[in-house]
């Protein structure tokens, strides 16, 4: 498997997205995933990003999205962030990406409200319409699992659950490491997304509240989930680094290359590096 970093590490640095994938490549990594808006950025950024990655040989393999609003009970809502997440597939596309990372969110009000059975109707049927357009365009969606209380996929018995109501073959699960430990879920319980994980996540934790911290920063037992993802047989994969809001942001760099070290260390040892 290949190591890669999401490059929103350096975007919480101030730094500009040259720098970041400059220092992506001098480091080490394999690939990158891009953290943008397409809202955001224009023609010509894709573009100059595309033309510095493929000047250093860096793929890129994932573009996050994060689209709470998918799942709002407003139908202009849902239409607007459907419309807004093709134009993410299509920027993927523009990439050569693999995969748009997809971030669906939570439950409103507590459950209260609006009966949360509708909510993830809501959220299957937007993301198999997702899934068709991105299998169009020869791409996957690789689903976030969110440790949250009140998130819509929070556990792997909800993430099959999710997947099997979507009945996509371009849809699929992307496994956080950090997140699994989160949300209590043991590393023998990974085999049970077997042939459908595009994509992996990993970073650090306390146990108890969401981190991002480099591996060997907090408590997370690596080991043993980074056997259960060798046993997926998913070679062509790629681990990305996620370090979200650094306490030290000045310090992103030291971060990063330590970050880098510990999971290329760790996936040496259990057989997935290269």
């Amino acid at each position: 498997m290949n190591l890669g970093l999401i490059n929103s590490a350096w975007a919480q640095a101030g730094r500009e997205t040259a720098f970041g994938i400059q220092k992506t490549k001098e480091i080490g990594f394999d690939c990158i995933d891009i953290f943008a808006d397409p809202l955001d950025i224009d023609v010509r950024e894709r573009k100059l990003i595309k033309d510095a990655c493929d000047k250093l040989g860096l793929p890129i393999v994932s573009v996050p999205c994060v689209a709470v609003g998918l799942i709002d009970f407003n139908p202009s809502v849902q239409r607007f962030h459907l419309d807004r997440c093709r134009k993410y597939l299509d920027m993927a596309y523009e990439f050569e990406a693999r995969n748009l990372l997809l971030v669906l969110g939570e439950y409103i009000w507590q459950k209260q409200v609006i009966p949360p059975e509708e909510q993830w109707a809501t959220g299957v049927q937007q993301v198999r319409a997702l899934g068709e357009y991105a299998e169009d365009l020869d791409l996957e969606i690789a689903l976030e699992l969110e440790p949250f209380d009140l998130s819509l996929v929070r556990d792997i018995g909800g993430m099959v659950r999710f997947l099997d109501e979507v009945d996509h073959p371009a849809v699929k699960a992307n496994l956080d490491i950090s997140h699994l430990v989160l949300s209590g879920e043991p590393a023998d319980r990974i085999i049970e997304l077997s042939g459908r994980v595009a994509h992996v996540h990993i970073s650090d934790c306390d146990g108890k509240i969401h981190g991002d911290l480099p591996p060997g920063r907090g408590v997370v037992e690596f080991d043993g989930y980074l056997k259960a993802i060798k046993e997926l047989n998913i070679p062509d994969a790629t681990i990305s680094i996620e370090l979200e809001y650094s306490p030290e942001p000045d310090r992103i760099l030291d971060w990063v290359r330590e970050a880098y070290e510990a999971t290329s260390r760790l996936m040496d040892e259990a057989g997935l590096r290269g």
